[in-house]
C-alpha cells in the first residue's frame, strides 16, 4: 500500500490508472466497520485496475467549539497497517495545511430540511463541514464509487443528496452497520468508553429494538386509525426516559421515514412504509449514535 500526503502526488498516482478509484473516506482511528468498507470496495473493483483509495483526515470544519477535535485519536501508523491488511491500495493522509491551505471561505451548505433536524439540531454546522470536506475529497480523488457506512444514517442521506443535486459522477454504496458480538455499533469514539460504559452502551441497541418491536406489534394489531403524532411523542418520551434513568443524556431517540427522516403519518406508521429508529445520546463524556431500519 502506498501512503500519500500531497494532492499533487495523489493525482499523479491516479493518473497512471486506466479506471477511476473506489473511495472510502475516514477520519482515522479505524475499526472493523471501516475495514468492511475497504473489503467491499476491493470486491467491487475486482478485475479492473481501479485502485481502492482510503483517506484519513480529521476535519476541523465538522467539529463544534465544545466538541472533541483536539482529543480525537490520531492513530495513523496503526490505521495504515489495518488498511493494508484489508486490501487498500492507496492511503491519502493529508495534513490540515494541505487540504485547507487558506481559510475555507467557500462551503457546501446542505438544505435545512435535511441538515437542521436530528444531528443537525444538536450539532449546528456539522453537515456543512461534512459536505464541504467530502465534496473537496471527491474533487481530489475523482472516484467512480464511494463507500459510506449506515451507522451515520443522516450523513449518508445528505451525501447521497449532494451527489445527486451536484450531478457528481459517483455511485454511493452503503455498508451495513458493523457491530460487536453483543450488538454494539462499532465507532471510533467507542475507544473513549470504559469497560463499564461499553457494557452500558448496549442500552442503545436495546432501545432501538424495542421501538422496532413496538412498530411490528402495532402493524400486526389490525388498527386502521391512530393519532400518529401523539403515539410518536409518547414512544419517544418513554424511550428517552429509560436512557436518562440509566445515566445517559439523550439528544433524541426517534422513529422516522427512511426516505426523508421526517415523522411518519398515521397511514405510514400502520402500513409498510420503510422506517428507521435513530438515537443519539451521551454516556459520560462520549456521545454515541445508532440506528435500526424497520
Amino acid at each position: 500500500m502506498r501512503i500519500i500526503h500531497s494532492i499533487s502526488e495523489l493525482r499523479a498516482a491516479l493518473a497512471a490508472r486506466q479506471h477511476a478509484p473506489a473511495f472510502v473516506p475516514t477520519m482515522g482511528n479505524l475499526h472493523e466497520g471501516h475495514l468492511d468498507l475497504i473489503r467491499r470496495a476491493k470486491a467491487h473493483v475486482s478485475g479492473t485496475d481501479s485502485p481502492v483509495v482510503a483517506s484519513i483526515f480529521v476535519n476541523r470544519l465538522q467539529f463544534g467549539p465544545n466538541e472533541d477535535f483536539d482529543r480525537y485519536p490520531r492513530t495513523l501508523e496503526r490505521d495504515a497497517q489495518l488498511l493494508e491488511g484489508a486490501g487498500c491500495d492507496i492511503l491519502f493522509a493529508p495534513d490540515e495545511a494541505e487540504l485547507y491551505p487558506e481559510p475555507q471561505g467557500y462551503k457546501v451548505v446542505p438544505p435545512d430540511t435535511l441538515a437542521n433536524l436530528l444531528e443537525g439540531e444538536f450539532r449546528p454546522g456539522f453537515f456543512t463541514g461534512v459536505c464541504t470536506v467530502v465534496h473537496k475529497l471527491f474533487n481530489i480523488v475523482g472516484p467512480r464509487v464511494a463507500f459510506f457506512g449506515k451507522k451515520d444514517y443522516q450523513q449518508l442521506m445528505i451525501i447521497r443528496t449532494m451527489v445527486r443535486q451536484m450531478a457528481l459522477p459517483i455511485e454511493i454504496i452503503a455498508g451495513e452497520t458493523t457491530r460487536s458480538a453483543e450488538g454494539l455499533a462499532l465507532s471510533s469514539r467507542n475507544g473513549y468508553l470504559s469497560d463499564a460504559e461499553r457494557a452500558e452502551a448496549l442500552a442503545l441497541i436495546r432501545g432501538l429494538k424495542a421501538i422496532q418491536s413496538t412498530v411490528h406489534d402495532l402493524r400486526a394489531s389490525g388498527q386502521t386509525q391512530i393519532d400518529a403524532a401523539a403515539w410518536l411523542a409518547q414512544s419517544e418520551s418513554s424511550a428517552m426516559a429509560v436512557l436518562a434513568e440509566r445515566g445517559w443524556k439523550p439528544d433524541y431517540m426517534t422513529l422516522r421515514r427512511q426516505f426523508d427522516l421526517l415523522p411518519p403519518t398515521a397511514e405510514q406508521l400502520l402500513g409498510q412504509e420503510p422506517l428507521v429508529a435513530l438515537v443519539a445520546a451521551k454516556l459520560g463524556h462520549t456521545r454515541l449514535i445508532d440506528n435500526l431500519e424497520i
